[in-house]
């Protein structure tokens, strides 16, 4: 027969040491509990998730696997471990780095454009947009909830799209749920146009168009890449300067799937320089220079007002980074195309252009 045994809450000699209640999801401290001696033949963690409700039992399972949790003072490691009853259990409990996805942090944001319904920012390389395993603080989002505490009532703090960890440039968030709406509806429709600057290894010859569709690596899940069962992908791509062993392109978006230009580019034979995760089976191609990122940047954003209806347009030079290496491959082997003149147009600042009007 099962044991039964009514899981009752925290016995009145249960005693709990350096606990701060203020904010038990963040706190630290040792916990030190009297297991009941009706608790025998109970399993470990469920008898821990009786007593501490506070924590959710696959946490305290994986304190239990981690070794966290002692009982009589002898490591237990398997949550499914029977308790005889009456002996005294003993945890320290850990920072849940999950628990700080969304607290505000005063991250510094550079703002091109602020109203009542949405925000651009120009991110640079290195912040992550979304938390998530490994950064569950220092994001994006935690430095929108700091600029903007009201933004905690909008599904991920209004951010409607992404840029990779370590790509730079334009990205919009709605501050309100009817902007967050809209703008969602709007990049489903494919209207929203965003273009990106990217020194692609080797040589370009021509301007071009990479329709292939984009789905999960089937052996690498944090990888994408170019597979039949994927979503329709398109990205269009002119070729600007050419190097002696690079190109800079303006790849355009029709699709925003993740990775897009990185996997395209690579697909297309020329994978971005400085692109740790697929450039390394492009052996035949040359490395180019040498960059610790992505050499990737978004840089004109258009889009209509989800409010006024009318098409904004937003656009970004080249982040230092970017503009140093291109300054450097200049100098070294300037370009020969006779239109040269017309395709450097990066422009000297942050940039807003209002027209045709609204609804």
């Amino acid at each position: 027969m099962k044991n039964r045994t009514r899981l009752s809450a925290m016995p009145k000699n249960t005693v709990i040491s350096n606990y701060n209640s203020k904010d038990s999801a963040l706190s630290s401290g040792v916990v030190e509990l009297h297991v009941p001696a009706e608790y025998a033949g109970l399993r470990l963690d469920r008898a821990l998730a009786a007593l501490c409700p506070r924590y959710s039992r696959n946490r305290l399972q994986e304190w239990i696997r981690e070794g966290r949790v002692l009982l009589d003072g002898v490591a237990a490691h398997e949550p499914r471990q029977k308790l005889l009853g009456g002996e005294r259990a003993v945890f320290t409990e850990t920072l849940d780095e999950r628990c700080l996805s969304e607290a505000p942090e005063a991250i510094a944001l550079t703002i091109i454009h602020e109203d009542d319904s949405l925000i651009v920012i120009d991110k640079p390389p290195g912040l992550v947009v979304h938390p998530g395993s490994g950064n569950w603080s220092g994001t994006l989002l935690n430095a929108l909830l700091f600029h903007l505490p009201s933004l905690k009532a909008i599904p991920r703090a209004g951010i409607v799209h992404r840029l990779d960890k370590d790509t730079s440039g334009l990205m919009v968030v709605a501050k309100t749920l009817s902007a967050q709406t809209d703008l969602v509806r709007q990049l489903q429709a494919r209207s929203v146009r965003r273009c990106y600057r990217a020194l692609a290894r080797g040589c370009v010859e021509r301007d071009g168009t990479v329709d292939a569709p984009i789905g999960r690596h089937p052996a690498q899940r944090t990888r994408m890449a170019v597979w039949q069962t994927g979503k329709p992908a398109r990205t269009h791509y002119r070729v600007m300067e050419r190097f002696a062993d690079c190109t800079l392109l303006e790849c355009s978006l029709e699709t925003g799937r993740t990775h897009q230009i990185r996997v395209h580019m690579a697909h297309a034979g020329h994978p971005l320089v400085g692109d740790p995760v697929y450039g390394r089976a492009a052996g035949r191609i040359p490395a180019g220079p040498a960059f610790p990122r992505q050499a990737l940047h978004a840089c004109r954003l258009e889009l209509n007002h989800p409010e006024t209806g009318m098409t904004m347009r937003w656009t970004s030079p080249l982040p230092e980074d970017m503009r140093v290496l291109i300054e450097a491959l200049r100098s070294r082997a300037p370009e020969i195309r006779p239109d040269e003149g017309l395709r450097r147009d990066e422009g000297g600042g942050p940039e807003i252009v209002f027209a045709r009007g609204g609804r």
